[in-house]
């Protein structure tokens, strides 16, 4: 019977692997059947509209690589994220509320603060450009106008004369002067310095009670039980009590306004 058994679990892995090979044919089969055929050639062009059309995709391709970079970078989402972060580190949960579930909620959040700004690109530049109102330079620029509007309130003035000094362009007029190359990275630095911010406060009565957990602890000798095993219910308790998730997402909506 031992035999038996030890032939029956070395033919398992075989049974299986030509049980996955099987499923991949069929599957093959079902998409070779039903799928139509791609062909992608490397050749001369025979006129500048197809040489244009082709330079038009790869920078549409490559548009939409940094689509993600884009919109973390130039939306409330750099801020949200790293409030997030830093809060999880205030309570000491380790991987508790997981990656997944925090950068789900900074997108959400974010979709909510900036569909205002959404909704006028949508109603200024996209659908006009759909409707063949307008170009697609013209489009390009009424896109940017509320964007530019957005990370001017969230941009600190001493952080866009940094970008224009190391530029060497002339000090700006007024906003339309500034360019998006100087505001973008300006506007990024003044997100992470009020994200920051906003982390010290969040960290300052969890670190209190960590101290006092500590010096209890210290005072009754138990040098080897670890403070943050006593300190992290009752930073979870605080947090729930207060209704801190309420709260903190209140807070980062009303810092965009």
């Amino acid at each position: 019977m031992k035999i038996g058994n030890c032939l029956v679990k070395k033919k398992l892995p075989i049974v299986f692997l030509l049980c996955a090979a099987g499923i991949l044919l069929l599957a093959a089969g079902i998409c070779a059947q039903n799928l139509p055929s791609l062909n992608i050639q490397v050749g001369k062009s025979d006129s500048p509209q197809e040489l244009a059309i082709t330079v038009q995709i790869v920078l549409l391709i490559t548009l939409l690589t940094l689509a993600p970079a884009i919109l973390i970078l130039v939306t409330s989402f750099t801020r949200i994220i790293i409030v997030l972060s830093l809060l999880r580190h205030a309570l000491s949960t380790q991987q508790t509320p997981p990656n997944q579930v925090l950068i789900g909620l900074a997108l959400f959040l974010t979709f909510f603060i900036m569909m205002p700004v959404f909704n006028e690109i949508n109603r200024d530049a996209v659908q006009p450009y759909m409707n063949k109102e307008i170009s697609q330079r013209e489009a390009f620029d009424r896109a940017v106008v509320p964007l530019r509007g957005f990370m001017f309130k969230q941009t600190r003035e001493k952080d866009i004369a940094l970008f224009m000094r190391a530029a060497k362009l002339p000090s700006p007029a007024n906003e339309s002067a500034v360019p998006t190359r100087a505001l973008v990275p300006a506007f990024i630095i003044s997100e992470l310095r009020t994200a920051f911010e906003m982390g010290f406060m969040l960290f300052i009565p969890f670190l209190i009670i960590d101290m006092v957990v500590a010096s209890v602890l210290m005072s009754m000798g138990m040098l080897m039980l670890p403070p943050i095993m006593i300190s992290l219910p009752f930073k979870i308790l605080l947090f729930v009590l207060v209704d801190g998730w309420n709260l903190l997402v209140q807070s980062l909506i009303m810092s965009f306004q």
